[in-house]
């Protein structure tokens, strides 16, 4: 009867370790350098949910090699609730599909706590480019294949991956120009350098409504609040289409339940305020919350998708 009573009192111990939780800090690692879309997330849960909690979360930037260092940190952390990491598609999706090295499984390696927000990215086309639609758009690739250039951030970036989504579900052929930066791949579009660009929203909107490009649709499968007269691509004539930056927390595999419900009640009922969307949307990011099992289903269909992009494109990691 030994055996019995042990598990038990394993039980027992781990019930009160999550009722008493938290009993200290929390570390939200960040694996971006302060500032930006990330950063500003996690900090404002921080600024959230430390109350409630009774506990402070303190926001640890642990930057470089395109998250790796930051997702490897947390994955051998102990699976005590304290050290949790705020991940995007660098982390937990698009990343790991491009590279094979990593030293963390992006689905095993982590439980999902909650989404905390979505950002949406803009088709958008240099004025002498004659289309007014995606459709418009499909028609112009078709007929000239391998001769409308886009610009894109770099090997890998959401421009890129964004944009060889877009060639193979509408089944055409553009030529790939990469700049080191959003601020030069926009300007190569401006000039006219370049006629075709996926680009981050925030970045994409001013010369939006100036008239100086032209949008064709948002990303995300709902039209943004941020821009809601902006139709999306998907309702503009390539259905299914979506590309989206996903922030969420998450926590070593293996974390309590009880702990990481805790923690998603918390982040699902403090970060939905007025306050929050207006902070976020200076960011172009809109607050979306989840249930765990509602993230972990969406980081596993959106690592499987994307990977099967990555893959048929050849698209390697520039890191």
């Amino acid at each position: 009867m030994r055996v019995p009573l042990l598990f038990a009192a394993v039980a027992f111990v781990s019930v009160a370790a999550a009722q008493s939780y938290p009993a200290k800090p929390i570390r939200l690692i960040v694996p971006n350098a302060p500032g930006g879309g990330t950063d500003t997330v996690a900090r404002l849960i921080a600024e959230k949910v430390s109350p409630p909690l009774g506990q402070q979360i303190i926001v640890d930037n642990r930057g470089g090699a395109g998250g790796r260092i930051a997702a490897e940190l947390v994955a051998r952390s102990p699976k005590d609730g304290y050290t949790l990491l705020l991940g995007s598609a660098a982390t937990l999706i698009t990343g790991p599909a491009m590279d094979a090295d990593r030293k963390y499984d992006p689905i095993k390696d982590f439980v999902a706590i909650s989404l905390a927000g979505t950002t949406a990215y803009m088709l958008v086309i240099h004025p002498s480019l004659p289309a007014r639609t995606v459709r418009d758009l499909i028609t112009l690739a078709k007929a000239s294949p391998d001769r409308i250039a886009y610009s894109t951030t770099g090997q890998g970036s959401p421009a890129h991956l964004g944009a060889e989504l877009f060639q193979a579900m509408a089944h055409v052929k553009l030529v790939h120009v990469a700049y080191k930066g959003g601020a030069p791949a926009m300007l190569s579009l401006l000039q006219g350098e370049t006629y075709v660009m996926v680009a981050n929203f925030l970045t994409a909107l001013p010369p939006v409504r100036s008239g100086r490009v032209r949008a064709l649709g948002v990303t995300s499968l709902k039209r943004t609040a941020l821009a809601p007269d902006i139709p999306t691509i998907d309702e503009s004539g390539l259905r299914g289409f979506e590309l989206q930056q996903f922030y969420s927390v998450v926590a070593p595999a293996g974390t309590a339940a009880d702990i990481v419900q805790k923690l998603n009640q918390e982040i699902t009922q403090r970060l939905p305020t007025e306050d929050v969307k207006r902070r976020f949307a200076h960011e172009g990011i809109e607050v979306q919350t989840s249930s765990p099992a509602e993230l972990a289903k969406l980081n596993a269909d959106q690592f499987d998708k994307w990977t099967k992009v990555i893959r048929q494109a050849g698209i390697k990691s520039s890191e």
